[in-house]
């Protein structure tokens, strides 16, 4: 059984992951984990707020 990953491993593993630059090695060890329900809150968290900066740049701009 792979280590458990604290929080901050998780958000650096989901920002990694949505810009496209996961390693392959930080890919495997995510998927060995044993549950998958971190990554899915931080990922939901994560495309809420980016898409929250989108929505305030364009106000902003317009």
């Amino acid at each position: 059984m792979a280590k458990k990953t604290n929080l901050w491993q998780v958000i650096k593993s989901v920002a990694a992951s949505v810009l496209g630059v996961q390693s392959d090695a930080n890919y495997k060890s995510d998927f060995e984990q044993s549950s998958f329900v971190p990554y899915a809150i931080v990922g939901v968290l994560f495309v809420l707020g980016l898409i929250g900066i989108l929505v305030l740049i364009v106000n902003l701009v317009l």
